[in-house]
């Protein structure tokens, strides 16, 4: 049975959860505050980070969640999320890396930190300037998503795959976060509508932080009416 080490709200613990979730995988969730840096946490990542997943029958430990999702993708044939030609995979790795790398570091990053880190670690109030400034990224990034869904019907080609995965775990952070303006992304909008009514992106709708409440749109699939 697979145990995996997780944060509600860490976009890389998301997108493993959902590939998990698209080919039927059991696991236990085990939740993982990466800031308290336990010592038996460590042990299992020197990082520090999350998402961690563990085989309890084997011992193998996988961390990382570009690992991870390799490491599924390459022993699960259900529900092929790199399918395609070898340029069609480099093209869905392209995206998924644009998302953990840019849209990370751009918006979801300095969203986590000023609604999220700055209450529970630093007792902080959030900085209004960084806050906009998140926004306003997140914006430009949504008008690059929604010129590829107006090329092709999903995020890194004609079917499902990684790379929407990948988008729909860090939106879904920033958007708990209330940090995406959806009104003027009508495709990026029908398209996160399509995934959010996905069985396994649900179980991630119904899960709520402590201190730190989502827009109401949050959990509905039809979230712009």
């Amino acid at each position: 049975m697979w145990q995996l080490y997780q944060f509600p709200l860490c976009p890389f613990s998301r997108k493993v959860r959902l590939l998990l979730g698209e080919k039927a995988i059991g696991y236990d969730l085990v939740r993982e505050s990466p800031w308290l840096q336990r010592d038996e946490f460590i042990d299992m990542n020197p990082a520090g980070q999350t998402p961690v997943m563990v085989d309890t029958e084997t011992n193998l430990v996988l961390m990382n969640s570009v690992a991870i999702c390799e490491y599924v993708e390459e022993t699960v044939e259900k529900a092929a999320m790199l399918p395609g030609t070898a340029a069609d995979r480099a093209e869905i790795r392209r995206l998924c890396a644009w998302f953990d790398e840019k849209v990370y570091a751009d918006v979801v990053a300095p969203l986590m930190h000023e609604r999220l880190l700055k209450r529970i670690v630093h007792r902080a109030t959030p900085d209004a300037k960084a806050l906009r400034e998140a926004m306003k990224v997140a914006n430009a990034h949504l008008d690059y998503v929604d010129y590829l869904l107006d090329h092709r019907r999903w995020i890194g080609g004609p079917v499902l795959s990684l790379a929407d995965l990948t988008a729909a775990a860090h939106l879904s952070v920033a958007d708990y976060l209330g940090g995406i303006d959806w009104r003027v992304h009508d495709r990026t909008r029908e398209w996160y509508a399509a995934m959010k009514s996905r069985p396994s992106f649900r179980p991630l709708l119904s899960e709520r932080m402590e201190i730190v409440s989502p827009p109401a749109h949050y959990d509905k699939v039809d979230f712009w009416e």
